[in-house]
């Protein structure tokens, strides 16, 4: 498959990314602060639309046709797309939130998961815990593959190959969801080219400067298949088994790789696997 040049970007337009992708670090900061039994998600939501817009930013997840919030709230079972309303966190809750914004029409997308404590459950939080984990660990092992890589879907690759290492201890597989990808990025929230999360027998365009992508893997605690609630836009797991969703927005450049949505560009996310995030000159 080819791949036309315009998917790479200047210096110039990647260093205009990297406000909007902290702004977005911050709004799901602040939300991941709430996030205690008791609150809903729509407060989770309001707090995103807040620290974006006092930022001088938009949420891009507004600028999709027919969504009409900041944030997608996915709890439990749900994989991803799931609209803020009045669900109340409870304890032992997997929640993964994403979130995105857009400033002078440049981007940031980026998603965490996080497991709301339950002292009676202790069992159940650690099993979504682990989850959650196994998750986060493969999106960082594919930031770390891009800064070395020679074409994007090595990316999958790197992002499968941890997650086939680090079994679940209940099943022994984990889900790598399969009909949702990570994207391109940049003046708009979606762009060419697909970022799988798994091995493609394709070997996807070449890595190189200027390339600005969002890796972002989806696994579940059980099978792949999915559905589409009836609100039209939450995706759930089919067997109703909990999923976790981790996703950052990340910049190749001459002098390497950077993260856009991470305050410290990715240095501590990385640090482990031996990258050290560069930032764009």
């Amino acid at each position: 498959m080819a791949f036309r040049s315009s998917i790479y970007k200047t210096a110039a337009e990647l260093k205009l990314m990297v406000q909007s992708g902290l702004i977005t670090a911050a709004a799901l900061d602040a939300v991941r602060a709430a996030i205690v039994p008791g609150v809903t998600t729509l407060e989770l939501d309001a707090i995103a639309e807040r620290v974006i817009r006092d930022a001088g930013a938009e949420p891009n997840f507004m600028l999709v046709p027919g969504y009409r919030h900041t944030i997608c709230a996915s709890v439990n079972e749900e994989v991803v797309h799931g609209i803020p309303g009045g669900r109340v966190i409870q304890p032992g809750d997997i929640v993964s939130i994403d979130c995105g914004a857009q400033l002078d029409g440049w981007n940031g997308d980026s998603a965490f998961t996080v497991v709301v404590p339950d002292d009676s459950r202790p069992e159940i939080v650690a099993e979504r815990q682990r989850l959650a984990d196994v998750a986060e660990q493969a999106l960082w092992h594919g930031i770390a593959a891009l800064a070395s890589v020679k074409r994007l879907n090595q990316v999958g690759t790197a992002v499968e190959e941890y997650i086939l290492q680090n079994p679940s201890p209940l099943t022994g597989d984990w889900g790598i969801i399969e009909d949702y990808t990570g994207h391109g990025i940049g003046r708009s929230m979606h762009e060419d080219p697909p970022v799988f999360n798994y091995s493609v027998r394709e070997k996807g365009p070449e890595v190189r400067a200027g390339l600005a992508v969002a890796i972002e893997p989806m696994l579940t605690a059980g099978t792949i298949d999915t559905v589409t609630l009836a609100d039209d836009w939450t995706v759930a797991t089919e067997d109703g088994t909990m999923a976790a969703h981790w996703e950052h927005s990340v910049a190749v450049h001459s002098g390497g790789i950077w993260v856009l949505t991470a305050a410290d560009g990715g240095a501590s996310g990385l640090a482990a696997l031996g990258v050290t995030p560069v930032p764009i000159a």
